[in-house]
């Protein structure tokens, strides 16, 4: 009797940093659904929801081939007055990424890190922030929000001033 050895191609495995540009390539996705990224203008923007409270978007900036924008509720943090939860998002239209470059949910990056973190726990620590991202993302579209929904915001000094703030 012989032994027929049979070999089974194994699954590639990802790295971590594969699935952070996996998590960057869903929510710029995911983001499409829920803006008219293409024709987005500076300014600021309500989305109004039946289902779930309104969500602000304020289109910080935009360059060739990058949109910034900030995404968060008419909520304030009782103990700061800033939006939370909150998430500053750079999207590359032309390599169809969006990424967290960071949030605010009740602290700041350097209070959580330190100021010296180290590569593996900031880098940790971007895959727990675009994981966020990605989850809200996912949940605002179930709450309605969507292209249609998104109207400019008539009282966006107040809105201003208070991003000056963050």
């Amino acid at each position: 009797m012989s032994l027929v050895h049979v070999t089974v191609p194994s699954l590639p495995r990802f790295s971590r940093l594969g699935w952070l540009m996996g998590l960057y390539g869903e929510n710029f996705q995911r983001l499409e659904r829920l803006l008219p990224i293409a024709v987005l203008r500076p300014g600021h923007y309500v989305s109004h929801s039946v289902e779930g409270l309104d969500l602000v978007v304020e289109v910080l900036d935009i360059h060739p081939y990058t949109l910034e924008l900030r995404l968060s509720y008419l909520l304030d943090d009782p103990v700061t007055g800033q939006p939370d939860p909150s998430a500053y998002v750079r999207i590359y239209r032309d390599s169809r990424q969006a990424e967290v470059t960071h949030c605010y949910v009740g602290q700041r990056w350097q209070d959580v890190l330190g100021m010296h973190p180290a590569p593996r726990v900031l880098f940790g620590h971007r895959l727990r922030m675009n994981s966020f991202l990605n989850k809200w993302l996912e949940f605002l579209i179930g709450q309605g929000h969507a292209e249609h929904t998104l109207l400019a915001s008539p009282d966006g000094a107040e809105e201003a001033s208070r991003a000056a703030c963050a």
